[in-house]
């Protein structure tokens, strides 16, 4: 079993609020558990209006699945996010 995780960072130009920062929040975990049924929340920066932090974490049978399942799950967010993606850890 392989247990992989990542800290992604997004920029959001758009968010003057917090509720604003929450709908983009909303909809990329909505589209992210959904398409692929990966665990995913924000983690950090929750004060910030235009930073948005998540985490994600996927779980395999086989190291080289669970790699490109997160690959894919961060080109995902980068093509389907309101947000530019600025660091993944």
């Amino acid at each position: 079993m392989t247990v992989l995780s990542a800290k992604l960072k997004l920029y959001i130009p758009t968010s003057a609020s917090l509720k604003d920062k929450r709908q983009v929040r909303q909809s990329v975990i909505a589209k992210v558990r959904q398409k692929f049924n990966a665990a995913i929340a924000e983690v950090d920066t929750q004060e910030l209006h235009q930073t948005l932090t998540l985490g994600v974490a996927v779980v395999s049978g086989a190291g080289k699945h669970a790699q490109q399942m997160m690959n894919e799950i961060v080109r995902f967010i980068e093509d389907n996010a309101d947000a530019e993606l600025v660091d993944v850890e």
